[in-house]
């Protein structure tokens, strides 16, 4: 349908070019997927994007730092090759630059498999910036000038973007964020790194997987990766300690002066103030959601420290407007997105859907050893009071993994010792993020400890380690 209505607002063309059933602005792993979704259900969509298709997930995100730590993991292997029974004639070295291009050629391919699928599912894209206006308008500043289009709802899913510290400003050349550490034109001799999550994490051991010679990681709680259970924290960093990484715990960044050849990084610790000198800083103190020049403070959309309040279907307090991903208070995970995504479109298509249990969604830190977990950690089911029992497996009693030369690592299951709830899985080592489904579909299922002990798992794998750690929690195992 045409709706011809045609305004000059400051010299600029405004025209209300079209209606949908559903309009998604942002085509990240929340938005494509649920325009997608929206489509194959009979909606109407359009999707709006103001750059690149998949969002930061595909572009700066997810798939391009997997691609960079694919070809760390190759080069470890090439460096121990003799561990292996064979040699590498000749010096290794590191082409950073081809490095890159292969890790920008892996998003473009991505970008354009969502390219293909929206065309597909027959979702109309619309290029340029997107804002919401009264009477469930979207306007889209885009290459011909500003459009308006109706909706009969609106998604927004707009993600995040890099947080900038006020002492120490990302300004993209000295103090950078993962937007510029994704494509260095050449590497470093030394980085610091603020923030030890999994972005700060991963970055660590890439760069100095690569070769650089000093890679500090200042974290500001007194483990890093401090969302994971203290003795996968504890894991990881003997393995990054192990690899030459300067690991600074309870260190408070105070400040970073840019004005020499070298960045000079002031941190306080237990011990005292310390001045460290990288030629680089990376900032990867977390991200800030894309709210801003949305027309949500125009529309009264209810707001909690910068993040959109919804409900248990996404739903804003602005009838027809719907929010998903990372500019909600949930966690900002691009398979938590998806998720959202589909769920949002479910319930506006009538589809009696079951809410999102967010205590079952789990988390991937992809370094090496690689982190997987789900549900509570032992310090906070010890916090709640709860009467547990742990299993553990350790990988150096796992023979695939001594036959893969992997033996870093361990599988711990939190179990509740009065019902048999698996209440967490901390999974450390050689390709855990591929094992850690299982667990998260047992425990969606209501599966015990002990339906995972009397589940037989193939041998030799890593993954056989999740029953021996189920049966470690009985105080009966078997193989150790």
């Amino acid at each position: 349908m045409i709706l011809v209505r045609v305004a000059r607002v400051k010299n600029i063309k405004i025209v209300m070019e079209k209606k949908y059933n559903v309009i998604v602005i942002g085509s990240g792993p929340g938005g494509y997927v649920a325009a997608i979704k929206a489509a194959q259900l009979g909606f109407e969509t359009a999707v709006v994007e103001r750059a690149s298709l998949g969002g930061i997930c595909l572009n700066w995100g997810c798939i391009p730092t997997k691609a960079l730590l694919k070809s760390a993991q190759a080069l470890h292997y090439a460096q121990n090759s003799e561990s292996y029974g064979f040699s590498v004639n000749g010096e290794i070295t590191v082409d950073i630059a081809k490095v890159v291009e292969r890790s920008r050629g892996v998003s473009a391919q991505m970008s354009k498999g969502v390219e293909y699928l929206l065309k597909k599912n027959k979702v109309t894209v619309i290029q340029g910036e997107g804002s919401v206006k009264e009477g469930k308008i979207v306007s889209v500043n885009g290459p011909e000038g500003v459009v308006e289009y109706g909706a009969d709802h609106i998604i927004l899913a707009t993600g995040a973007r890099p947080n900038s510290l006020p002492f120490a400003p990302i300004d993209g050349e000295k103090i950078i964020s993962y937007f510029q550490a994704l494509v260095p034109e050449k590497l470093p001799k030394s980085l610091a790194i603020i923030g030890s999550g999994a972005i700060g994490s991963e970055f660590a051991f890439f760069y100095k997987s690569m070769g650089v010679e000093q890679v500090h990681l200042i974290e500001y709680v007194d483990r890093i990766v401090p969302l994971e259970d203290d003795e996968v924290s504890a894991q990881l960093s003997r393995s990054f300690r192990k690899m030459g990484i300067k690991v600074m715990v309870s260190a408070q960044v105070q400040g970073v002066d840019t004005t020499g050849d070298l960045c000079k990084v002031t941190v306080q610790t237990k011990k005292g103030v310390e001045v460290i000198e990288a030629e680089l800083v990376l900032s990867a103190a977390g991200v800030v959601p894309n709210t801003e020049h949305l027309g949500l403070e125009e529309l009264g959309v209810q707001m909690n420290r910068g993040k959109v309040v919804v409900d248990e279907h996404y739903r804003t307090n602005v009838e027809g407007l719907y929010a998903i991903g990372d500019i909600i208070p949930t966690p900002a995970l691009a398979h938590m997105a998806s998720a959202e995504a589909i769920h949002c479109v479910e319930h506006i298509a009538g589809i009696d859907s079951p809410v999102i249990n967010y205590g079952n969604i789990p988390g991937c830190t992809y370094t090496s050893p690689e982190i997987a977990s789900v549900g509570m950690t032992e310090r906070a089911v010890k916090e709640k009071g709860i009467e547990y029992k742990v299993g553990k497996f350790p990988f150096t009693a796992s023979g695939k993994a001594a036959a893969a030369g992997e033996r870093d690592g361990f599988i711990k299951l939190i179990v509740d010792a009065n019902t048999d709830e698996v209440l967490g899985a901390h999974l450390v080592g050689a390709n855990v993020t591929e094992m850690i489904s299982g667990i998260v579909v047992a425990r969606n299922m209501g599966a015990k400890a002990s339906d995972i002990i009397h589940s037989v798992h193939p041998h030799p794998t890593m993954s056989e380690a999740i029953m021996e750690a189920a049966e470690a929690s009985t105080g009966h195992a078997i193989h150790i």
